[in-house]
């Protein structure tokens, strides 16, 4: 695996390629973020993976300082699982040597809602970067996981919207044999909190459970996942029951008729913020 710190030292080792496929990642990686690479893997030759931590993204009261950076570890378990042809770890001065004043400003009524709704920005930075790095390594295909769904749809739109020749790839949650989503921020849980942790996932099974069960009241059902989380100790952001193919909120006919939805949620376990979803589709 080669591992190049400048976007010059990139687009040598990518000269004349064609086919690459790409996973973005923030580094700290873990079984998620090496199932996106073998997934990468089955879609195009060869594979680069980039780390960089991204402040635009990051609010003013986030944890940038203090997220977790481990590159050396994370070149050797790429080195070990052997998917990576090429690893771009650029520092901040690489990626952005002047101020970036040009950016990407998603729709409000898809990038200023959920996460953009609680997190002002962040979706700016997220497209912004994405956009930056989809230059530097001009990819035929890019993969993200599904556990930050509404980032899926944000980077999706841009691509179609600006016309970019990237396929983006889904790949399916990662979870622990209990239930939580692989994250990066999980190792912040304490031990008592990361064993309350799975009941996010299971919240979200339930809401799935009350809908396969008839209930067609989203407010109700949305209202009473966030009483139950917070009955537990959580600080709960959203609980949100949303269309699959525009986050918009579903009306009365499009719920009778079997419109696919997902669950959403954003919660605080102690000063850890967990996001996760479920699809649903009515049959």
């Amino acid at each position: 695996m080669k591992v190049v710190h400048t976007i010059e030292e990139l687009r040598d080792q990518l000269r004349g390629q064609l086919r690459v496929a790409f996973v973005p990642t923030m580094g700290n990686l873990h079984q998620a973020h090496l199932s996106l690479m073998k997934l990468a893997r089955q879609h195009g030759d060869p594979v680069v993976a980039s780390i960089f931590v991204n402040r635009l993204q990051f609010g003013p009261n986030e944890d940038f300082d203090r997220y977790p950076r481990t590159l050396e570890q994370d070149i050797e378990k790429l080195e070990r699982e052997r998917d990576v042809y090429v690893l771009f770890a650029p520092n901040e001065r690489e990626m952005y040597p002047e101020p970036q004043s040009f950016q990407i400003q998603p729709p409000t009524d898809l990038g200023g809602i959920l996460e953009g709704e609680f997190r002002p920005g962040f979706f700016t930075g997220v497209s912004t970067v994405v956009l930056k790095l989809f230059s530097c390594v001009q990819p035929s295909v890019a993969v993200f996981g599904k556990k930050d769904y509404q980032q899926l749809m944000v980077v999706r739109n841009m691509c179609r919207q600006f016309q970019l020749p990237v396929n983006i790839l889904a790949h399916e949650t990662v979870r622990d044999q209990d239930g939580l989503a692989l994250s990066s921020r999980n190792m912040y849980l304490q031990p008592a909190e990361r064993a309350e942790a799975p009941q996010l996932y299971a919240t979200l099974q339930q809401v799935q459970a009350e809908l396969a069960a008839g209930s067609t009241d989203l407010a109700a059902l949305e209202a009473q996942a966030r009483s139950h989380l917070a009955s537990r100790g959580w600080e709960v952001d959203y609980i949100a029951l949303r269309r699959q193919r525009d986050l918009g909120i579903p009306v009365d006919d499009e719920i009778q008729a079997g419109e696919p939805l997902v669950v959403l949620a954003a919660a605080k376990l102690g000063a850890t913020r967990l996001i996760d979803n479920l699809e649903i589709c009515k049959h």
